[in-house]
């Protein structure tokens, strides 16, 4: 592992003298990324998925090392081959005061998978399976095959109460109308790109944060969210900036955490589409879709400089990457190393393929999602072109982003040829980028809902099903190890680049547990008062 650059430690300069966060039980964090919605079903995106878990709990809950704990569910046994049963928290109460019970979770997992125009759906951990109401505060979940991962799902469906009717939109949980959960906060407020507020809830089932108030405010700017830590305008931020980690080291008014996280950052490319909206010709007239070919996406990865990516647009603060998992999660194959270097081999496969002359390509990506996103972008663009692909660059905002590369194109269909994105594996194995980004892509199943180069192989998609089906760890293991060889190392499916490392930082006298998942949790801030 590369962590000869990670630098953890303390950090820099004049900081406000009497800590904010010492003033009345408030904390103001400062966010890179703030949640597209309120609604906790409307996006399967990691800032929403982290602000959700403040004000709603799910069945099932997980701590840093995305380990299970009871949450709403105080346990959970097979009671078949094929059925799991969950028995749930009594004495819970949503915030207005209201009754939690199975009713709840009855509503919660019909209207999920189905909230219109998301970008991304809670389909995926929810379709397939029939859910039974035994009793109040018992619920049976079953499928058609054996599924060992029926705990790991439940923990990622944020839970929502009944009595906010079947009609609620996304604008009411937006307005804090519905955004009525079980979690240690209260919703107060909202204003999008200013702060979101919320309130510790003194009735919470479990162990109740230290903080009474949390404004988190999103600071889109590396550069600006350490500038208002230092200034005191906030006392706690996320996302810092590899560059300026060695800067933060040593001073002793700042505490950094750090950690390697379950995301991997990759390229989805189209392979669906013969006629590709960006992928053009040399000098822009149209061209049968090289992506298609797996000898010119082999080119594309060989092009990387991953080593470049790592140490220049990431100051060291990444791992390259081959697969879907870094080291040491469930799922890994030693088989699969990140691909080397070779621009030589690249231009000779396109060569081989027919487009020894390269074409024209642009790579669309986000631009405040994760760690020096466009800056990766720019960078793969210029890899590209050193090989003959002249490649263009367009980022945008988040929200728009993947709105436009999920259902951006004709009939909802992606509209992108040639894409940045991330994916953090919620199970902590890789069945879940497996079933969500190589799987062909089946709405109604809940495969592949964010597969939005819309990959597809037939032996892939088995292998994962049957990973899926195995109770057995070992042969469970064997399996997704297969399926990740095929899709990545035949069928390269998607381009792995690096993993990223995350970093928080405080004032001090406050610490912070890393996340595999990346999530900021206001409730893992604690002070040491």
């Amino acid at each position: 592992m590369q962590f000869r650059k990670l630098l953890i430690g303390c950090a820099f300069a004049s900081l406000a003298a009497v800590p904010a966060w010492g003033q009345g039980g408030m904390l103001t964090v400062g966010l890179k990324a703030e949640p597209s919605s309120v609604d906790p079903h409307y996006h399967n995106l990691g800032p929403n998925n982290s602000m959700a878990a403040h004000y709603f709990s799910r069945l099932v809950e997980q701590d840093e090392r995305l380990r299970l704990l009871p949450g709403l569910a105080v346990s959970w046994k097979p009671v078949g081959d094929t059925t799991w049963e969950f028995k749930l928290r009594e004495g819970v109460k949503f915030h207005d005061g209201s009754d939690f019970n199975a009713d709840d979770v009855m509503f919660t997992i019909e209207r999920a998978p189905n909230v219109p125009k998301s970008p991304s759906s809670f389909g995926t951990y929810l379709k397939g399976k029939t859910f039974t109401k035994v009793d109040d505060f018992t619920i049976q979940v079953s499928t058609e095959r054996p599924y060992p991962l029926m705990p790991v799902d439940m923990a990622q469906v944020p839970i929502i109460s009944a009595d906010v009717g079947a009609d609620v939109t996304t604008a009411d949980f937006n307005s804090g109308k519905a955004a009525i959960g079980t979690g240690p906060f209260r919703f107060v407020e909202w204003v999008p790109g200013d702060r979101l507020v919320i309130e510790r809830n003194e009735h919470y089932f479990d162990a109740k944060p230290e903080w009474e108030k949390i404004v988190f405010k999103p600071i889109k700017s590396g550069p600006a969210r350490v500038a208002a830590l230092l200034a005191g305008d906030v006392d706690f931020i996320d996302n810092i900036p590899p560059i300026d980690i060695p800067r933060l080291k040593g001073d002793e008014n700042v505490q950094l955490s750090q950690g390697v996280s379950s995301r991997v950052i990759y390229l989805h490319m189209d392979q669906y589409r013969e006629n590709s909206p960006f992928v053009k010709a040399n000098g822009g007239g149209d061209i049968k879709n090289p992506l298609l070919d797996v000898r010119v996406r082999k080119a594309i990865s060989k092009a990387l400089n991953r080593d470049a990516i790592v140490d220049r647009v990431m100051e060291g603060v990444a791992i390259k990457a081959g697969q879907l998992l870094p080291e040491g999660f469930f799922g890994v194959t030693p088989n699969l190393k990140p691909e080397p270097y070779d621009p030589e081999g690249a231009k000779a496969l396109l060569a081989e393929a027919g487009y020894a002359d390269g074409f024209e390509l642009t790579i669309h990506g986000p631009n405040d999602r994760y760690i020096n996103d466009a800056k990766i972008c720019e960078a793969v663009a210029q890899m590209l072109t050193r090989i003959g692909i002249k490649t263009a660059v367009e980022t945008m905002p988040k929200a728009v982003y993947f709105r436009r590369a999920s259902r951006g194109g004709p009939d909802n269909s992606p509209e992108f040829s040639f894409i940045l994105v991330g994916w953090g594996s919620g199970t902590g194995e890789s069945s879940s980028p497996l079933r969500s980004l190589i799987h062909t892509y089946d709405k109604d199943r809940g495969f592949g809902a964010s597969n939005r180069g819309r990959h597809s192989d037939a032996e892939v998609d088995t292998l994962i099903e049957d990973a899926l089906a195995t109770v057995d760890d070992d042969a469970r293991l064997k399996l997704l190890q297969e399926a990740t060889e095929l899709a990545i190392g035949r069928n390269q499916g998607i381009i792995p680049t690096h993993y990223q490392v995350n970093t928080w930082a405080g004032k001090k006298g406050l610490s912070y547990t890393a996340r595999a998942d990346e999530r900021t949790i206001a409730m893992g801030v604690t002070s040491d008062k």
